[in-house]
């Protein structure tokens, strides 16, 4: 059985931890692990096989996370634009052997109860075996009215219901046989696209077309005109919906999809008077109760508990006034290393930069900023222009804007610099790529 792990939202309930360069699926949130390496973790017990769908940017942070848990000989698709998860499965399920059974879960869930999971699993795995698209439904512990619910008569499915209200909610509960839309699925790849043939074909069709023309690298790579022709749309109102050959496991397995903050505090300590806080410096808090305090290098988030689902109106907000904060953490993330924003003023933004041995940046230009580097540690390869030179701990160099240049960690050890960027504009858009080893367009 394979896992099909998808990669894709930005986990906008949880800023400012998440943003759009760093999700929620990659900030280590459990004992230093991130909800993708648990999700990595936990499938592996009862799949032989990894298969992740993501973004070019998600790519990267999923190669670093894997490798810290030493897996290897994964699987790949990247979708240049995100179309929904029914076009994520069918790209990953043309991919594959029609006969392979298919695990389809989100990288951003926890799951604490092991043991049922698994039972869970072999019982869908027993029913894809048999033909069937089976999905996996939560036993409610409280009138939630921001999921899906499935109806249910033992493993058959009644029938799937919209996010309800309230008191619709507190029905559902009582009635015993609703269960939470896990968004979890469990099915032969073949019956999955003969089903999102018949039902939605012009899904089926233009996946059909992207597969086709997808550059079969080391990974998958879907194009963005192919990908953006695929209609965006859900798995569930694609195929579950529709299709006659549905089945559902009901579900205790200590689910959460950790979607906000208040779903955080239930999985993590609060103090004494219920507040909840996260922050790398001492917080004190004195005659408050209820609230979660988030704190960030950059970004300060305090909601009252019960509240914290409004977190995505400020996001909204903030997108509209400065898009940065919702974008990118002060440390990012790139397939090279990380760069570290220490100071950005107008005129002029200082950087550190870390160049993971045998990692080279992308031959590049600018044409408002001069860049000076100075090497803290290790040795750095340095092109500009037509010329190549090696820079050492405590030297430095000096690129001009306009001139083509590249820097490179040929050695052993990470490369640390400092980068001094100076000019009109200092904006991280302001970049030439001429060739890449990643294969980006963009920044």
């Amino acid at each position: 059985m394979i896992n099909i792990i998808l990669c894709g939202g930005s986990g906008t309930r949880l800023w400012p931890l998440s943003r759009t360069l760093m999700p929620k699926q990659f900030v280590k949130l459990f004992d230093q692990k991130s909800l993708f390496q648990l999700t990595v973790e936990r499938n592996a017990t009862v799949c032989n096989e990894q298969f992740i769908v993501s973004n070019t940017e998600q790519y990267f942070l999923a190669l670093d996370q894997l490798e810290e848990l030493k897996k290897s000989n994964n699987r790949y698709l990247l979708e240049p634009i995100a179309r929904n998860t029914a076009p994520a499965i069918a790209l990953a399920c043309m991919a594959l052997d029609q006969d392979e059974i298919v695990l389809v879960t989100p990288s951003d869930h926890l799951i604490k109860d092991q043991e049922a999971y698994e039972h869970a699993v072999n019982e869908a795995e027993r029913l894809a075996k048999e033909g069937f698209l089976v999905t996996f439904g939560i036993k409610p512990t409280f009138a939630e009215t921001g999921f899906g619910y499935i109806e249910a008569a033992g493993t058959e499915v009644k029938a799937f219901h919209e996010k309800p209200d309230r008191q619709t909610a507190e029905a559902y509960v009582q009635a015993g046989n609703y269960y939470w839309n896990s968004g979890m699925f469990c099915f032969k790849a073949g019956t999955f696209l003969h089903e999102l043939e018949t039902y939605t074909p012009q899904i089926f069709l233009t996946c059909q077309t992207a597969y086709a023309h997808a550059r079969q690298e080391a990974v998958l790579r879907i194009g963005h005109d192919d990908m953006f022709a695929i209609p965006e749309d859900s798995i569930d109102y694609a195929v579950m919906e529709k299709s006659k050959k549905v089945k559902v496991v009901p579900s205790d397995i200590g689910w959460s999809d950790v979607g906000s903050f208040d779903a955080l505090c239930q999985e993590l300590d609060n103090d004494a008077s219920n507040n909840f806080v996260m922050s790398d410096k001492h917080v004190s808090l004195i005659d408050v109760r209820d609230l979660i305090v988030i704190d960030t290098e950059d970004a300060l988030l305090i909601s009252q508990k019960g509240s914290s689902q409004k977190v995505k109106e400020i996001v909204g907000k903030l997108k509209k006034e400065n898009d940065d904060l919702t974008m990118t953490h002060k440390t990012v993330h790139r397939p090279w290393g990380t760069y570290s924003v220490l100071e950005d003023k107008i005129g002029y933004k200082i950087k550190k930069i870390v160049v993971k041995p045998g990692c080279r940046l992308s031959l590049q230009k600018h044409f408002h900023r001069n860049e000076h580097w100075i090497v803290v540690s290790g040795t750095a390869v340095v092109q500009v222009e037509e010329n190549i030179f090696l820079v050492r701990e405590n030297e430095s160099t000096y690129i001009k804007a306009g001139e083509i240049h590249r820097l490179s960690n040929e050695g052993k050890i990470p490369l640390v610099l400092i980068e001094a960027q100076v000019g009109s504009y200092t904006g991280e858009d302001d970049i030439v790529r001429i060739e890449d080893d990643y294969k980006r367009k963009e920044v």
